[in-house]
């Protein structure tokens, strides 16, 4: 489906240059002279590579629609995740750096959406929030609770994050993924 270069959103996956990307970041910029233009950082969804293109409302790009299953992830072995097709029960192993850092966040057990282009597996989709457990938090310094100041907390999974002053080590919470931030606490 072909689209308005200016009608690019963030994560549409467009095909530009023979390869497929993901749009991460755009910027609209209307200049004082000439035709307005959309600047948009993309992602290579095969390869990784980063690419900053300016697209005029002239020019069209091709729209791609992914192929999306849901898997369950088993387990991790070394750089290595093997996820498992809920529906035909098929394993599949993906090296970890196709998930970025949201790697980090995997669980045992955690049901995923695989995109696929041509039935080749090229992005995971992890929920955008997870439960996690502080293992370490910071002592709060006496005087700093007046202001909404955050301190550096340690999840189970090894990933720091800024927690409020009321958080402690042990307390269960509720993390975005994506964001690699403190949502709030978990019941």
């Amino acid at each position: 489906m072909k689209i308005s270069g200016v009608d690019i959103r963030p994560g549409n996956i467009i095909e530009y240059e023979g390869g497929i990307w993901r749009a991460v970041k755009i910027q609209h910029t209307q200049p004082g002279k000439g035709g307005a233009f959309m600047q948009v950082e993309m992602k290579n969804l095969i390869d990784g590579r980063k690419n900053n293109v300016r697209f005029r409302s002239a020019e069209t790009v091709e729209r791609v629609r992914l192929d999306t299953k849901d898997f369950q992830f088993l387990f991790a072995d070394g750089e290595e995740l093997t996820f498992m097709d809920k529906d035909t029960y098929d394993q599949i192993t993906l090296p970890r750096d196709l998930l970025g850092d949201a790697a980090a966040f995997l669980q045992d057990g955690m049901d995923v959406v695989m995109e696929l282009y041509d039935e080749k597996p090229i992005s995971v989709q992890l929920p955008d929030q997870i439960e996690a457990t502080i293992v370490e938090a910071d002592a709060v310094v006496k005087g700093q609770t007046a202001s909404s100041s955050y301190k550096p907390a340690l999840l189970d999974n090894g990933v720091r994050i800024m927690v409020p002053p009321h958080i402690t080590s042990g307390t269960r919470v509720i993390v975005d993924v994506y964001e690699q931030a403190y949502v709030k606490r978990a019941d």
